[in-house]
């Protein structure tokens, strides 16, 4: 056995969790740079500019923007099948992937290209199985504390290859990478199925709601075929009392003692309240700062403009923040639950985009937003708001199975990050 070997016994640096047939085999202790090799031809004039590709956090690697491609390309690094590319300055926030792609690509001469080593002794490390360990807290915490530089720091090939690393063997390895590809697999399947959900509610979106221009929506419920035109009101009317805005108070850690804060970072883009990064605000929670069930929190300013919360049911005292615009629709004219939905709709993305356009940050007020016309349904002997809480309830269907979709999504990630912090030992369980 290598003397770098470490065996199950030790205990120190073993994975918790092993495939039975592996268990008590040894685990190779060695560097990156053991097991990988820097890659550093370059183009030459191979390969044309549309060859030239970036790599993103999300989505890996991806063609790079015409106008960010140098026009002498002849020093672009080439990328192969299984290699591994990366910017040096932004290794720590997970900008790197492993081209999968047959034909060969090129990246920018700034970028640092690396490939596993099939030569390398005791044993060899897999593309899949390192691609998995890329996301994986050892790795997170190497490249967290590692780098040359300043404010940016930069992590060449010479620094990653630093990292240590219990590998075991190519089989087990390839074990590994087969069964957190499954979940990946698994994931994909699931995210598409979310689309799907996503896609339908937006098609029946333009369906319910009359299209500019158009006094009645293309898709009618049959107890509601003849109504009549719908009409248009101004949100303002519509309203127990005129928007206004939240409090500008010191939030704290949440404490189930002090009122829950919402802002603007808590509300997601489907409009739920993102309860694991919520606050507790330290003032007295009064009818002026605070949300009742029904009330609607609008976004004003910045990149989440227009984005909206329905207060669907009572936590508590919730304050909400001064960069939000409460509103509490009058349930005798519009149900909250009808404008909720309104505040998804295409028809309603538009008037933001083109409403709150400024020279600088883009942004709302409680006037605009107060002017903004409601298409409704005409209220003729009550038919009009049970035709609004008809759409509503078919639409808030919808919506609870993309929560539930989504949330079997996020279950299926945990069941993944679980089986990562056990196949893979911590960086302070590596014996150096």
């Amino acid at each position: 056995m290598n003397s770098n070997d470490v065996s199950a016994e030790a205990g120190k640096g073993i994975p918790k969790l092993r495939f039975p047939e592996f268990l008590g085999q040894p685990l190779h202790n060695v560097q990156l740079g053991d097991v990988t090799d820097e890659a550093s031809t370059r183009n030459g004039g191979k390969l044309a500019a549309a060859s030239v590709m970036g790599v993103r956090k999300e989505g890996g690697i991806v063609p790079m923007e015409e106008r960010l491609v140098a026009g002498d390309i002849s020093r672009y690094k080439l990328v192969r099948n299984d290699w591994f590319a990366y910017n040096p300055m932004r290794l720590n926030i997970g900008s790197i992937a492993r081209w999968q792609g047959d034909d060969e690509i090129l990246v920018s001469p700034d970028y640092v290209v690396f490939r596993c080593s099939s030569r390398a002794e005791p044993t060899p490390i897999i593309p899949e199985y390192l691609d998995h360990f890329r996301s994986s807290r050892q790795w997170d915490a190497f490249t967290n504390e590692s780098g040359d530089g300043g404010v940016r720091i930069r992590i060449y090939y010479r620094d990653l290859a630093r990292m240590r690393l219990l590998l075991p063997s190519a089989i087990e390895q390839h074990k590994i990478a087969d069964c957190l590809s499954s979940i990946d697999a698994l994931i994909a399947a699931e995210a598409d199925k979310l689309e799907a959900l996503k896609k339908h509610k937006r098609g029946l979106m333009q369906q319910f709601f009359p299209a500019p221009g158009e006094t009645t929506p293309r898709r009618l419920f049959p107890e509601f075929q003849g109504a009549g035109d719908w009409e248009e009101q101004a949100l303002g009317n519509l309203l127990e009392f005129p928007p206004n805005y939240g409090a500008n108070a010191p939030s704290a850690p949440y404490s189930p003692d002090l009122p829950t804060y919402l802002r603007i970072t808590d509300i997601s883009e489907d409009g739920r309240f993102i309860r694991e990064s919520r606050m507790s605000v330290e003032v007295e929670a009064t009818p002026d700062n605070s949300m009742q069930a029904g009330d609607i929190a609008l976004t004003r300013t910045g990149a989440s403009v227009g984005k909206s919360y329905l207060h669907k049911e009572a936590e508590g005292p919730l304050v909400f923040a001064g960069f939000l615009i409460r509103i509490r629709p009058n349930s005798n004219l519009i149900i909250p639950e009808f404008v909720s939905q309104f505040f998804n709709s295409y028809r309603y993305w538009s008037w933001v985009e083109k409403t709150s356009t400024r020279s600088g940050q883009p942004g709302l007020n409680s006037t605009e937003f107060s002017a903004l016309l409601i298409p409704l349904p005409k209220n003729n002997q009550g038919k009009g708001i049970q035709e609004q809480r008809r759409i509503a309830d078919s639409l808030s269907s919808i919506d609870a199975l993309i929560v539930s979709q989504s949330d079997r999504i996020n279950a299926i990630k945990t069941h993944k990050q679980g089986l990562m912090h056990q196949l893979f030992p911590v960086a302070s369980e590596v014996q150096v």
